[in-house]
């Protein structure tokens, strides 16, 4: 056991979105050297308290060479990504930024998501699939269209429910477990009270995301490297390094470049994500092309099939039990989510710190190669 570590988690990993807030301005404030930033939010929390994203930026802000740590796009996830963000300040690794690098600390880019402990936006919307151009068509997903109503049905027990589960393993049966997933997981945007909704325009956390980037002159660097926490695939508490379709193989060969053989593709079907629509990758591609390496760090907690029921429960609240949501049923469909994507368990949390200080060390390399 690495107790260096154990109790940095026990330090950096929080209860809920106001404590995590709170610890990572405590550690600007405690750096000295940290250029902060707050973005308020226009919903509240559950306590009608403000949100806000809260952003550092450490380094020359000339610098030609930037790395980003983002947490809480998927709110819920927030977590996780917060606490690694935590231990690179308290490992001072801003120490180790040379000349002409810099660093850019982005905590809960998503903060409605991260204080309701829900996985998409004050929209409804799921962020990862809303960087999609709204101008032009939106990308179709017929397999959701045709589960829509068993996905999130109007009853969540009863006969209304166990019909709607029928339907959706007569689509199993018929269609095969990964056409399955692809209708359920990669995106759609007709269903604004189902999963995986992609918005009808642009959400407050995406226009948030541009305006950071845009304030820190993020499109005009010559390199810019991306991890952004997730939890919810894979393997028990691992961090498997995804890169998206968006930035094609060159980008993939670029992460590998950097992070290593562990890093997956969608494309070539090693990723434990499917191909999606809309990624915040879809963004940093319009953005910076070949200047940029995007990945994913997905921390895997349980399997998908459980958390199907925990993100039907969390859906179906908000589109048919509204008046429920403040109330003792609503409260434990939040608690049920939140441990989904957050296992208040020393060894999930003393291996999502391990692998994340691994991921800090390469990207500082990656920028000083």
């Amino acid at each position: 056991m690495n107790d260096a570590i154990v109790q940095a988690a026990n330090k950096h990993f929080s209860s809920n979105y106001f404590e995590a807030r709170q610890k990572f301005r405590d550690h600007i404030r405690d750096a000295g050297m940290g250029e902060a930033a707050v973005y308020p939010s226009p919903a509240r929390g559950p306590g009608g308290e403000e949100l806000s994203t809260d952003v550092a930026w450490f380094g020359d802000r000339g610098a030609s060479k930037v790395g980003i740590l983002i947490s809480a796009t998927h709110g819920a996830e927030g977590y996780c990504g917060s606490a690694a963000q935590l231990d690179w300040l308290a490992e001072r690794g801003y120490e180790r930024l040379k000349s002409d690098e810099a660093m850019l600390l982005i905590h809960a880019i998503n903060p409605y998501g991260f204080a309701w402990d829900r996985r998409v936006t004050q929209e409804g919307s799921d962020l990862n699939r809303n960087f999609v151009d709204f101008t032009a068509p939106l990308p179709q997903n017929e397999g959701y269209d045709a589960l829509a109503d068993s996905l999130v049905p109007r009853e969540v027990d009863g006969p209304v429910f166990a019909a709607a589960e029928a339907r959706i393993e007569k689509y199993r049966a018929t269609h095969g477990e990964v056409a399955y997933r692809k209708a359920r997981t990669t995106g759609q945007y007709r269903h604004p009270n189902g999963m995986f909704f992609g918005g009808f325009g642009p959400t407050v956390a995406r226009q948030t995301l541009e305006r950071i980037v845009s304030d820190y002159d993020i499109a005009s660097r010559r390199l810019v490297l991306i991890v952004d926490y997730h939890t919810g695939l894979g393997p028990y508490g691992y961090g498997e390094l995804q890169c998206e379709q968006a930035s094609g193989m060159s980008g993939y060969q670029r992460a590998r470049d950097i992070f290593g053989g562990s890093v997956t593709s969608p494309d070539l079907g090693t990723s434990s994500a499917l191909v999606l629509s809309g990624t915040q990758d879809d963004y940093w591609q319009r953005i910076l092309g070949d200047r940029h390496v995007y990945v994913c760090l997905e921390f895997g907690t349980y399997p998908p099939e459980v958390a199907r029921p925990v993100l039907r429960a969390d859906h179906w609240l908000y589109a048919y039990r509204q008046t429920e949501i403040d109330g003792a049923f609503g409260r434990d469909i939040r608690r049920r989510v939140k441990d989904h994507y957050y296992p208040d368990r020393p060894d999930w949390k003393e291996m999502v710190l391990y692998r994340s200080r691994q991921v800090h060390r390469q990207m500082m390399e990656g920028m000083s190669a």
